[in-house]
């Protein structure tokens, strides 16, 4: 059974723990702007179903229910102008600053037990997964990423090779992706931290992300074959199991 709803204007998906009669573990995770893009996909792809775990999928701003007025037409005109100062760097820090009200308000709303919460994202939402961990703001238990987005400044180098176009940096965009360089800033991931990837991926997201389970104590870095930036289909389901197997072990532990 899920609920839907908002928890302090944050958009949100929660599917009820397995085999659990109360107060009951809490599992967030962020969604990516590729597939699967929204909250309600996103469950739909990694519903984690056997967990003993709230799973709460949050949406993105931006994104689903909090979609620009404007639509994708929108979106992609912002993306145009300036990707990382109008895109990666508001939708980053607006989803963690509005974390730990969200948490609060979940609290509230349904029966979770007190204690750590656990983290996940893709892609874009892996931004915010690897976010929140370093703020600190919430204990966080243990978090798990896929097809992440570990540094921020080759995804924008992917971005041009893909589209035939040239970003240009500014002082500015320059210190967001510096901010959002998570193998720079390895030391403040200070929890186990599975990090998933597609061997089909680009390198922008395989290298960054090899080179942060290198850095970051206690993370395991797991590939899977043929797979690409997406999280759907047969793949969906292999990142469903990794994700399953690897916060059970914590949960459960």
């Amino acid at each position: 059974m899920s609920v839907v709803g908002f928890a302090a204007g944050v958009p949100f998906v929660a599917l009820e723990p397995a085999g659990v009669d109360g107060p009951a573990p809490l599992v967030v995770t962020w969604h990516l702007m590729d597939e699967p893009r929204t909250d309600v996909a996103m469950a739909e792809a990694v519903p984690m179903n056997e967990l003993p775990a709230w799973r709460v999928y949050f949406g993105l701003p931006m994104s689903g229910r909090r979609a620009l007025s404007g639509g994708d037409e929108e979106f992609y005109a912002l993306s145009a102008q300036d990707v990382v100062l109008n895109v990666f760097g508001p939708v980053t820090k607006q989803a963690a600053d509005e974390f730990p009200a969200a948490v609060a308000e979940l609290r509230k709303q349904l029966s979770i037990s007190d204690g750590p919460v656990y983290v996940a994202g893709g892609s874009a939402g892996s931004m915010v997964a690897y976010e929140v961990i370093a703020r600190g703001e919430i204990p966080i238990a243990a978090g798990a990423v896929v097809s992440p987005v570990t540094q921020l400044s080759p995804v924008i180098a992917a971005n041009e090779r893909h589209m035939g176009i040239t970003y240009n940096w500014s002082a500015e965009s320059r210190q967001v992706a510096q901010y959002y360089d998570y193998v720079q800033r390895a030391n403040e991931i200070d929890v186990p931290l599975l990090i998933v990837v597609g061997s089909d991926d680009d390198i922008a997201v395989r290298e960054p992300a090899a080179l942060g389970h290198k850095e970051i104590p206690g993370s395991e870095l797991v590939t899977i074959s043929g797979m690409r930036h997406e999280v759907i289909g047969a793949d969906a389901k292999r990142v469903d199991a990794e994700f399953t197997r690897w916060f059970q072990s914590y949960i459960q532990g």
